[in-house]
């Protein structure tokens, strides 16, 4: 593991919120990356050092299990993203590297870059998610799952190389339409309850079930590997409480890092092969 997750994490969180890269006076972004998730898309920059130096994020439904069902929403958005950070910086972002779930069809990559393109910046490169979120972690051996918005991502790691990739649809929406479902309120009220820490331990028997199913996902993957942990990264796994569910299932140790939401957008500007 990074020893220096912790602290990583929360620089990335700082930034994230519009506040100041401690940069030491250098101010260059050099590596971009653009997480076009399920629930949230997030544009992360990193100096040439590889800390985060800014970055945005904003919850939007314009992809679906890994597929961009809404092209032109999500052009726009990511344009709204640019201008916001590039205000911040100072200066113009041209390129960027993006990430897809595993087993996504290599059509629906090319759309994912395309939306890159279309908002004007060149591709640099692209990333399974799992893969991406280990640069920041730096696992060498163990499982790291990806549990965003619409899809679940395991990534098994031997001697730090991946050796099995595999994606499930199960994630965040879920939990939200089981809440509206069961409180019979709208998706977009149920989501904002999901969010709120006050209403997250009310709302956990409800959602325990899925993340019994994240759990369930990940116990097929890793069953034919010596799998001895388990990391849990993408914004539904910073719901309290589902570490433990998936430890319980799948029977080997599973952490959360600090903020997981930025784990996955951070491994994924580390693959922006232009750099600068």
């Amino acid at each position: 593991m990074n020893p220096h997750l912790d602290s990583y994490l929360e620089e990335a969180e700082a930034v994230m919120q519009g506040g100041q890269a401690r940069t030491n006076g250098l101010v260059e972004p050099r590596y971009v990356g653009v997480d076009l998730g399920t629930a949230y898309t997030v544009l992360a920059v990193l100096d040439a050092e590889k800390h985060p130096l800014a970055g945005t994020y904003r919850f939007a439904n314009v992809v679906r299990d890994g597929l961009v069902v809404d092209f032109i929403g999500a052009i726009d958005l990511l344009r709204q993203l640019k201008r916001q950070v590039e205000a911040r910086l100072g200066r113009e972002l041209t390129h960027a590297a993006t990430g897809y779930p595993p087993g996504v069809p290599r059509v629906e990559v090319r759309a994912t870059a395309n939306v890159l393109y279309a908002a004007g910046l060149e591709c640099t490169g692209v990333v399974d998610e799992p893969t991406a979120a280990n640069a920041v972690l730096q696992v060498r051996n163990g499982a790291v799952v990806d549990v965003g918005g619409g899809t679940t991502g395991v990534a098994v790691f031997q001697d730090g190389n991946v050796i099995y990739t595999a994606d499930e649809a199960t994630g965040g929406t879920h939990f939200t339409l089981v809440i509206a479902g069961a409180l019979r309120i709208p998706f977009e009220k149920a989501e904002a309850l999901k969010t709120n820490p006050a209403e997250q331990a009310r709302l956990f028997p409800l959602v325990r079930p899925v993340m019994e199913k994240v759990g369930t996902i990940v116990a097929r993957h890793i069953a034919r590997y010596p799998v001895e942990h388990v990391y849990l990264v993408g914004g539904t796994a910073a719901y309290p409480g589902i570490a433990q569910v998936v430890e319980e299932v799948v029977g080997v140790p599973t952490t959360v890092p600090g903020r997981p939401l930025f784990v996955t957008p951070l491994g994924i500007a580390m693959h922006d092969a232009l750099q600068g």
